[in-house]
């Protein structure tokens, strides 16, 4: 029985399909993001596909039923192995993303040279061929590694030898875009050979118990490029930050099925490659001026791990009607929030004044709890005063202008303490029970008017 063609155009950022073209996606509202896309269907439609098949029924058991956990696989890459939770897991699958040229080739490599010591590991290039792949072998120094090359684009054949019986137990695809099915029109990296290359490897990391790395591309905006269904199929989703003229590297875990979210861990680029750094705290403090004006030291927590890094700031007269807020590795919006705190309640003027904020190292930081430190640093610039030395500083800022109570602050401070610090700026309204005999001098505020 024949079959006939059908198609669609697909928007390569959502995968909202329409029966012909236009300019504009109705969904994600993108412009010139439709792409034709051919399908074959049966005279018949999805009738045949139903029809008089039968299917298995599922197999139900109770919940504290008595299952075998297979054990994590260890890279002994220690920042590695925190990150995804303790090691990897049996069947599960990861996507690493990450900005190109950052660095995510390199690392998953030297990962995967570390794990073929004690597993079979494949390493699958679809961007590369198999003799650059062996140059950076030789350059990182794994190139006496058991670990098997393969350099294809074409899915079909993976999958073939993802299902012998002596298939490898972990497998990097590098990267998921350039792979495609046969069976399908569309051309690689359109949102429909994404989502069903990744579906397939999916199920071949569930039915033969293997690990999948995939290796994603992101988009102009920091996000991995293809459907966001990608990143709900998978089971982890790391991101390699940093920036590319720091030789600080940043793995976070953004989504983890078996670990916590926001892990991070830290490595350092270097000749022969990337290499972990086990106390990051003492790394980005490395180079700090103890007397800087406008640096201030937060003692944040970066998933489980305690982080102290450098909070800098320069406010500068301004030539223009409209000063600038420029900030590097935190929330603008944030920034302009402890700036009209500032103004509004406790009358520090920043009229006329540009205003600079940057995370030393390439870090970026999220949590509120870095607000009392940005706000001490912009102070201890305007005054252009520095602030009491071996000082670490954290606290949320409410806009009334309160300091508010954060979590993990024994953790904080102990860190602190390990690197030589002496006092502590910390909001007054911890509770009793969080209090730690940390042996710093903890200055306790209620709002910022003890600051400013």
């Amino acid at each position: 029985m024949s079959k006939k063609t059908l198609s669609l155009y697909t928007c390569q950022q959502c995968g909202a399909q329409y029966p012909r073209w236009g300019g504009q996606c109705t969904e994600c509202h993108a412009w010139n993001t439709l792409v034709e896309e051919s399908l074959e269907i049966s005279p018949h439609g999805l009738e045949p596909l139903i029809k008089n098949k039968k299917v298995a029924e599922l197999s139900l058991v109770s919940l504290d039923g008595d299952f075998a956990i297979p054990p994590r696989k260890l890279s002994h890459v220690q920042e590695f192995d925190r990150v995804c939770g303790g090691g990897l897991v049996p069947g599960s699958a990861l996507l690493v993303g990450g900005t190109p040229g950052i660095g995510k080739s390199t690392l998953l490599l030297q990962i995967m040279a570390n794990l073929s010591k004690n597993y079979s590991c494949l390493y699958v290039s679809g961007e590369e061929g198999i003799e650059q792949v062996s140059l950076r072998a030789k350059r990182l120094q794994v190139s006496k590694s058991n670990l098997y090359l393969a350099s294809s684009t074409n899915l079909t054949s993976i999958l073939q030898t993802l299902q012998q019986k002596e298939a490898p137990e972990i497998v990097v695809i590098d990267s998921i875009q350039t792979m495609y099915l046969e069976s399908l029109g569309s051309t690689p990296g359109s949102v429909g050979q994404v989502r069903s290359c990744a579906h397939e490897l999916i199920r071949i990391a569930k039915k033969k118990n293997c690990i999948i790395i995939l290796v994603g591309h992101v988009t102009k905006d920091g996000t991995i490029a293809g459907p966001k269904v990608l990143e709900h199929m998978v089971d982890t989703v790391l991101y390699v930050e940093g920036d590319q003229n720091h030789q600080f590297r940043i793995l976070r875990a953004v989504k983890n099925r078996f670990g916590p979210t926001d892990e991070i861990g830290v490595f350092e680029m270097r000749e022969e490659g990337l290499m972990e750094v086990k106390n990051p705290s003492a790394v980005f403090l490395e180079n700090r001026q103890p007397d800087a004006k406008g640096s201030a030291v937060f003692a944040g927590i970066e998933g489980t791990r305690p982080v102290l890094m450098e909070i800098q700031s320069l406010v500068a007269a301004s030539p223009f009607a409209a000063p600038k807020r420029t900030t590097l590795g935190w929330d603008a919006g944030r920034l302009s929030m402890i700036i009209a705190v500032l103004e509004t309640r406790f009358g520090v003027s920043f009229v006329g004044k540009d205003v600079y904020l940057n995370i030393a190292g390439g870090l970026k930081v999220t949590e509120p709890a870095a607000d009392l430190a940005v706000a001490a640093s912009l102070l201890s610039s305007l005054m252009d005063q520095p602030l009491p030395e071996n000082t670490v500083i954290f606290g949320e800022i409410g806009l009334s202008g309160e300091v508010r109570a954060v979590s993990q602050m024994q953790a904080r401070l102990k860190e602190a303490k390990k690197l030589g610090f002496s006092a502590a700026f910390i909001p007054k309204n911890t509770k009793k029970d969080e209090r730690s005999s940390s042996g710093l001098h903890e200055t306790q505020l209620q709002s910022l008017t003890s600051l400013v």
